[in-house]
């Protein structure tokens, strides 16, 4: 087994639970209509930036390895049109669903996989070139995501990484916690014969 293949398998699988996790925390200090609200005429709103992914989703990795990644049951256009009788359920949903066609399909990939050819929409691409698409797509919704959340919540939000005037403080903590896991190795004393 190719060491550097496994590493890079978990790793993106790492990169795709950080995606759905920064995610879910701007989505859960939404109220509901915020998830509706669009900044203007042509802006998408957060329900529409999460019914995208989960069609994308379910289109790129359902039968991952072997049929097209766009599949001939897509509707991508009506992936940005909700109904008025659309809810914060409907949306949970689509999210759920959606990684959860990831995850199926990412974690019963093996080492082996990562050079075999995928298509998306009609183009070649090795499994490896393919999660790399994917990992970048997600990341981008995702934070157009926070970045809409963020702007909703305004004073009330509550930061999913670092807090302004924190990173000084949290540098020294996380060096210290560092260096206690770091393993202790004993060094001879050297001694200088002349």
């Amino acid at each position: 087994m190719d060491p550097i293949a496994a590493h890079y398998l978990d790793e993106a699988r790492r990169q795709f639970r950080g995606h759905k996790r920064l995610g879910e925390g701007a989505l859960a200090q939404l109220t509901d209509g915020q998830l509706f609200v669009t900044l203007d005429p042509e802006a998408n709103s957060i329900a529409i930036l999460v019914k995208h992914l989960a069609g994308n989703m379910r289109s790129r990795f359902t039968d991952f390895l072997t049929s097209d990644g766009e599949k001939p049951d897509r509707h991508r256009d009506q992936e940005f049109e909700l109904t008025a009788n659309t809810t914060r359920a409907d949306v949970r949903q689509w999210w759920e669903q959606g990684w959860a066609c990831v995850f199926s399909a990412v974690e019963s990939l093996k080492p082996d996989d990562l050079m075999r050819t995928v298509s998306i929409r009609g183009e070649p691409h090795t499994t490896l070139q393919a999660l790399n698409r994917q990992v970048a797509h997600y990341a981008y919704h995702v934070g157009q995501i926070v970045f809409l959340a963020k702007h909703l919540r305004s004073a009330e939000w509550k930061t999913l990484s670092v807090p302004r005037g924190k990173s000084e403080e949290l540098n020294r903590m996380w060096m210290e916690e560092a260096r206690k896991r770091a393993p202790v190795t004993a060094q001879e004393p050297t001694t200088h014969k002349p």
